[in-house]
């Protein structure tokens, strides 16, 4: 009977969560009259500002995660071996994301980088995408962070470090050819979910007047029918991508641990 409510339990989460969806997919496939087609589709691949806002975006998620990986590698690893009475502190200021609103994060980094301020980033183009991968780098820590974190606790960083410095290597050494390929997997894990983060995100790239992906497609919605629906099933077909290379990486690695 048990067995019974949780396929029940599961049906219904799954319609729940798929019916959206292929409502969307069916109404983006009827832009012609009558007949079901790609229209809508062909329509936004065509658009040129899809492909410059998309590849904006992508740009700036792949500079998100380099900054992200240089921030956080050393950081949890440094954490965890020399200053663990301070890893609920750090957990408590990595969560802090998730409870601060990014319309708080963009004003405060108008009011601080704007162009009467001691930095003023804002008064450049480049100044400003500075701040955009800090925001987005800052909206993704929870995540990034708790991947790394996690890869570290399945590893003995104490004994690696120790054998590693008794054969004279350094620190940049033992982070990035010790390290670091012992936990590729939480890294990749985290990379993925920041990609996903950045493609879908709207409120600092617009605040910001970034030509970025997210306030492309709240632009098209505002002035289109159909193709706003394409845009929306095609990024949930990107966000769910990097899910799925997410379970691939895990399970190729699991697979070569095991065959090791």
């Amino acid at each position: 009977m048990n067995r019974v409510w949780s396929w029940l339990a599961l049906g219904v989460g799954l319609l729940y969560f798929f019916l959206p969806l292929l409502g969307t997919l069916e109404f983006s496939l009827r832009k012609r009259k009558g007949e079901y087609s790609l229209d809508a589709y062909t329509a936004v691949f065509a658009d040129p500002a899809f492909r410059a806002t998309l590849g904006y975006s992508v740009g700036m998620a792949l500079l998100t995660i380099v900054f992200g990986v240089l921030l956080v590698v050393p950081t949890a690893y440094w954490v965890r071996l020399k200053l663990p009475r301070l890893r609920p502190w750090v957990e408590f200021i990595t969560l802090l994301p998730l409870v601060i609103p990014a319309i708080v994060i963009v004003f405060g980094y108008i009011r601080l980088y704007n162009t009467s301020s001691f930095l003023p980033l804002t008064g450049s183009a480049s100044g400003t995408n500075l701040l955009l991968m800090f925001g987005y780098a800052t909206l993704a820590l929870p995540y990034m962070y708790r991947a790394v974190d996690t890869g570290l606790r399945t590893i003995d960083i104490g004994t690696l470090t120790e054998a590693a410095q008794s054969l004279g290597a350094g620190w940049v050494t033992i982070l990035g050819r010790i390290i670091l390929p012992n936990v590729l997997v939480a890294v990749l894990s985290g990379a993925f979910l920041t990609f996903a983060i950045v493609i879908g995100e709207f409120t600092l790239a617009a605040l910001l007047n970034r030509p970025a992906f997210g306030p492309y497609m709240q632009l098209l919605g505002a002035n289109k029918a159909y193709e706003p629906a394409a845009l929306a099933v095609i990024a949930f077909a990107i966000t769910w991508a990097c899910m799925g290379l997410i379970q691939l990486v895990t399970r190729f690695s699991n697979h070569t641990r095991v065959n090791a």
